[in-house]
């Protein structure tokens, strides 16, 4: 059988498997249990497909220090060891990194590595003076010896943190301290949503003074770019994750799970928005309403780059947890069939599908396209895409950092393993 007969008949047995048209009603996995091994679905042996992921971890969080990790030891405190994840190219400590690595951490059941990114991320990353303002939120880029670049949040940094320490609580309980996993995750969804503005000096740097609030817009019930009062008021599509809301609508503090409930349908309706009708290609930011935003500081914003390479990942995710809308599938569809067209695609285009960077083919992208195929309908398309991850090398070098961490979330997903974990006393989806 030739290379492309035994994608097709994979890509046969993918589209069989989908289950219901696009429409028809069904259960998620996040309501089930049951989540899609699209490795196996491709015929890959398990132990293959448990080779790959242990020998991803194995290197990103263990491997060698100059050409291959991405998380370092980084010694102890009173609570325990510390760990940070760098973005080698850039030589800083981010709120984003840490967080996926503490949910990639939890998905493998690696408890050690978990509690010391938490730990690093209290201790260093954590604004806990009151007249900070950022209180309560969690500094986005740090210097590797844990002193702040930034002060300042990226709220994507603080949704996955609250995931990731909910699930931690349903896999592991609860312990003392910061690793009350369940408290701290509602102290820190409560203050994402309620916390109000306050304005006032940076710690690192006096002369600078910032206006902070709330992440998410309570008109809108959505997540924003930035808290930054004195910047406009907009969101960045893939930091949009219905599939988290839904979780925190049923597990969140009591008062805020209508909030949450809104939200995650909102989202929704906010994809189709965001998305070019054709291509479903979305900006890195965007106005509520979903026109591209082209910010002061990065000219290139409102077009298809390195952030919203994740927001097809998010649509397909929530799909994949909790079927509650078939247009992700129809998205899933059109940005596959894009870059189906596209042959070996570049990294950046204007939403229409014209190519900003034609010659960069990025792993992390290759790992969102992915995860696409969790909601896709094409199965022969969809199984080419999931090929090209497996066929992926681990990378390692400068750019080792992103690619890395989206390879690795990306072979969580694809093979079933990245999944709803219910802390105890909380209702099951």
């Amino acid at each position: 059988m030739s290379q492309l007969e035994a994608l097709s008949l994979a890509g046969l047995e993918l589209s069989v498997a989908l289950g219901p048209a696009p429409g028809c009603a069904q259960q998620g996995a996040a309501v089930t249990g049951k989540y899609r091994n699209l490795f196996r679905e491709a015929g890959h042996p398990d132990a293959e497909i448990r080779a790959k992921i242990d020998s991803a971890w194995q290197q990103f969080f263990h491997g060698d220090s100059a050409t291959q990790t991405v998380f370092y030891w980084a010694g102890e405190n009173e609570r325990g060891r510390l760990a940070f994840v760098s973005d080698i190219n850039n030589r800083d400590v981010r709120s984003e990194g840490m967080s996926y690595a503490m949910m990639i951490a939890v998905q493998l059941d690696r408890k050690a590595e978990f509690d010391a990114l938490w730990n690093w991320s209290r201790t260093y990353m954590y604004n806990g003076d009151p007249k900070h303002p950022a209180y309560k939120y969690y500094s986005w880029s740090m210097n590797l010896d844990g002193t702040p670049r930034s002060e300042s949040p990226a709220p994507d940094g603080e949704e996955y943190w609250v995931m990731a320490l909910y699930f931690a609580s349903g896999r592991w309980g609860d312990g003392q301290g910061i690793y009350d996993y369940r408290a701290m995750a509602d102290e820190l969804l409560y203050d994402i949503k309620n916390r109000g503005v306050i304005e006032g000096p940076w710690k690192s740097r006096p002369e600078r003074t910032a206006s902070e609030g709330a992440q998410f817009n309570p008109e809108h019930k959505m997540v924003r770019f930035t808290p930054d009062t004195r910047r406009p008021d907009h969101t960045d599509p893939s930091y949009h994750l219905p599939h988290f809301y839904e979780l925190w609508g049923r597990w969140g503090p009591v008062a805020d799970r209508p909030f949450w409930l809104d939200a995650a349908r909102i989202s929704r309706d906010y994809f189709q928005k965001a998305t070019h009708p054709v291509t479903a290609l979305a900006p890195d930011y965007a106005n509520f309403d979903g026109t591209p935003v082209t910010a002061a500081f990065n000219p290139r914003s409102g077009t298809f780059g390195p952030d919203a390479w994740r927001t097809a990942a998010n649509w397909s995710v929530d799909w994949s947890w909790w079927a509650a809308d078939s247009r992700e599938q129809v998205l899933s569809d059109r940005i596959q069939t894009f870059f189906e067209s596209k042959g070996r695609y570049g990294n950046r285009y204007q939403l229409d599908g014209t190519p900003i960077d034609s010659t960069t083919h990025s792993l992390a992208l290759v790992a969102t396209n992915a995860i696409a195929s969790l909601a896709a309908t094409d199965g022969v398309r969809a199984v080419r895409f999931v090929d090209e991850l497996w066929r992926a090398q681990i990378p390692t070098g400068r750019y080792r950092y992103y690619d890395g961490m989206w390879y690795l979330m990306a072979l969580l997903h694809v093979s079933g393993e990245y999944r709803v974990w219910t802390p105890k006393g909380l209702p099951k989806p």
